[in-house]
């Protein structure tokens, strides 16, 4: 089955995605105590960070909007430092999900997320700017 460019295009994104929040993800474990990888073979971590990586992006895609909108005010008012709290837990609803999936990816607590969050939006930032965007016609 052949797919029309734009749509190779979508799904290569996607990948792209994925594969930057599995590598932000496994910066944030190894700088930040607090987040922890349980795989026991490196084989296993990647497999965890790559399926964390997309429960992460599907939060990020789903929730985050809902939060800016309905807290759009405190953004506001915060001058947009509550988008550090927003990140943190959106980390720690992904570490949730990730263990009602029974996958070995735990974070001890509401700090270690915090600075969690700020590794992963650095490193995917840094990511970001070597990467193509892949929305390009």
């Amino acid at each position: 089955m052949h797919l029309p460019a734009r749509a190779t295009i979508g799904v290569v994104s996607i990948i792209i995605r994925i594969l930057v929040n599995a590598v932000a993800l496994w910066a944030a474990v190894y700088l930040i105590d607090g987040i922890n990888v349980g795989a026991a073979t490196t084989a296993e971590k990647v497999v965890v960070y790559l399926i964390v990586g997309a429960i992460f992006g599907l939060v990020n895609a789903v929730i985050k909007p809902i939060v800016k909108t309905v807290g759009c005010a405190f953004y506001v008012l915060t001058l947009g430092l509550i988008a550090l709290v927003v990140n943190a837990l959106l980390l720690m609803l992904t570490a949730w999900v990730a263990s009602a999936l029974d996958l070995p990816f735990a974070i001890d607590g509401f700090w270690p997320a915090f600075w969690g969050a700020i590794v992963v939006a650095v490193v995917s930032w840094l990511l970001g700017l070597v990467l193509p965007e892949g929305d390009e016609s």
